[in-house]
């Protein structure tokens, strides 16, 4: 299995699609009422947020991620991004507490995490709460404390609107080129060598985004306003004060003795001796909290994150190794770290197809994540890892009795990521005709349960392209070909397709006029979202020819 590779000339063709497909209403001074807590101190001033609304703000990101859902980078790992939703989560709670998110952008905002598959070390903030994380950055953390340190950093950057002030310094420029000059700036970022040169010049395509080329480019006071607020929200949602400053020290320090551009996050966030020292300076007046825990699942999130990030072969190969290094090296590495390196072999080994290696080193993460559910930083999370890594490995080789004997202790389970690895079973059990050995209802009923399960989701997350996808093979596994085409439409729907979207829809629409006993109401819902996608389809290519018209 080979990386996908990202020559300049994708990330040109990236921003050619956001100048043609990226709508928006221009941007029109409109004030909006702040909420300010009485514990906060002064902010750097909002003008930027009379000249960029919040509602336009939304808009804009919303749009930036029509084209970032579809880019081959982008990446949906139930798993890790569970995992970063659990640190998320708590951060935004801290900031409502602390009022640092008011009701207007509360209401308005989408407070999104995701993932990108790439190696560098970056995280950044898009307009309207979208908080792109590169597995790269998962992967370098030593704990859970320092990844919420980043994750509170951009939500602070959010928080403040520091995106929309950076753009008031181009007051004419409309919400096309402004989208086009975020993603050239994230397309320069995640370049070396020519292909950068290649990437910052495709960024200033559209005239009209020239002059802010430099979009996610923090200023000093909006990065120690970030620190600032950021260490509060943190502090507030339990995790250690250590975190941050621990993770500006290893970022100097990696940046130091690796100097080949593997950091574009200090690029973007560029650290300073000053603001070290007063990360340095809280963390010494609040005095050295422990690590807030949950060191050995951290392991595993980290070891995933490793394995993924760059899945070319010859890498797969190297951490293939890594189980070597957790049994005969064990006074050399921490309990955490030796389970980490279990799992890294797991992985790769599942990847690589190497059966043989993938079950002796699952076997080993599990004892070790067994026998320290009672150790410092050690919990049953841990073990549930490895038991969705069990299961996973089982499914890719075709064995869903296995998977599914892997994932019985997660019975009562009701995650995403547990969700859909149940689904998975299911329909690779109806494929084979056969039930599970572990006591579970036979196929059909499981199938069944799947795409309640599913179908529940799905409505109040109608985004959610994987589960969508998920959802169609249930539906196909049951003969119920006109839902299964709907969730297909839903899915590319969901990730920005709106011509596929359209296309399965119709597709839809044929199968049920030639189907005596077709579902009605699915039917009818077939032909009401066909109506809305195609008014929308028109909307946006109404704003292409007025784009055309005004030079955009």
């Amino acid at each position: 299995m080979q990386l996908n590779p990202r020559p300049a000339r994708r990330i040109a063709a990236l921003l050619c699609a956001a100048l043609m497909l990226v709508p928006g209403p221009p941007v029109v001074a409109q004030s909006q009422p702040q909420t300010q807590s009485p514990n906060m101190l002064p902010s750097l001033g909002d003008s930027a947020s009379e000249d960029l609304s919040i509602g336009a703000e939304r808009y804009l990101g919303e749009q930036i991620m029509r084209l970032v859902r579809r880019d081959p980078e982008y990446m949906d790992d139930p798993v890790l991004l569970e995992y970063v939703q659990e640190q998320w989560q708590p951060l935004l709670e801290a900031a409502r507490r602390l009022g640092e998110i008011g009701p207007d952008i509360d209401l308005r905002y989408t407070f999104e995490p995701f993932l990108v598959r790439d190696p560098s070390v970056n995280a950044f903030a898009l307009p309207g709460g979208f908080i792109g994380v590169h597995l790269g950055l998962i992967a370098m953390t030593a704990n859970r404390d320092e990844l919420a340190a980043v994750l509170a950093h951009e939500l602070s950057h959010v928080t403040q609107r520091h995106i929309a002030r950076n753009i008031s310094v181009s007051k004419r420029a409309s919400l096309l080129g402004i989208a086009a000059t975020i993603l050239g700036v994230l397309a320069a970022s995640r370049a070396s060598g020519a292909d950068a040169a290649n990437a910052g010049a495709a960024a200033v395509t559209g005239g009209q985004a020239a002059a802010i080329q430099t979009q996610l480019n923090f200023s000093r006071d909006m990065e120690r306003e970030a620190d600032r607020v950021g260490y509060g929200v943190m502090s507030q949602a339990g995790f250690s004060s250590a975190g941050m400053a621990g993770m500006f020290e290893k970022l100097d320090q990696a940046s130091r003795l690796n100097d080949s551009g593997n950091y574009p996050y200090l690029r973007s966030h560029p650290l300073t001796v000053e603001r070290i020292g007063e990360a340095r300076s809280r963390m010494a007046i609040d005095g050295v909290a422990p690590a807030s825990g949950n060191a050995f699942e951290h392991a595993t999130a980290r070891a995933r994150a490793s394995v993924l990030m760059d899945p070319r072969n010859e890498i797969l190969r190297r951490l293939q190794g890594a189980d070597n290094k957790a049994g005969r090296e064990a006074a050399e590495l921490t309990p955490p770290e030796r389970l980490g390196a279990a799992y890294t072999s797991a992985l790769a080994s599942t990847l690589l197809t190497d059966w043989q290696r993938a079950d002796s080193a699952l076997a080993l993460a599990a004892k070790l994540a067994k026998d320290n559910e009672g150790a410092p930083g050690g919990d049953a999370r841990a073990s549930r890892a490895v038991q969705m890594l069990g299961a996973q490995s089982m499914v890719e080789r075709g064995d869903p009795d296995r998977a599914a004997a892997w994932l019985a202790p997660l019975a009562s389970d009701a995650s995403r990521p547990v969700m859909l690895l149940r689904s998975q079973i299911a329909v690779a059990q109806a494929a084979r005709g056969t039930a599970t050995a572990t006591g579970a209802p036979d196929t059909k009923l499981a199938l069944q349960r799947s795409a309640d399960a599913l179908q529940t989701w799905v409505t109040l997350h109608p985004l959610d392209a994987p589960a969508w996808k998920q959802l169609s093979q249930v539906w196909t596994a049951l003969g119920q070909t006109l839902r299964a085409v709907r969730a297909e439409a839903e899915a590319q729907y969901a990730v920005g397709d709106l011509p596929g979207a359209i296309e399965r829809l119709r597709a839809g629409q044929r199968i049920a006029r030639g189907t005596s006993a077709s579902d009605y109401i699915e039917a009818s819902v077939i032909d009401a979202r066909l109506r809305d996608i195609t008014i929308e389809m028109r909307a946006i290519m109404a704003e292409q020819r007025k784009g055309g018209r005004l030079g955009g």
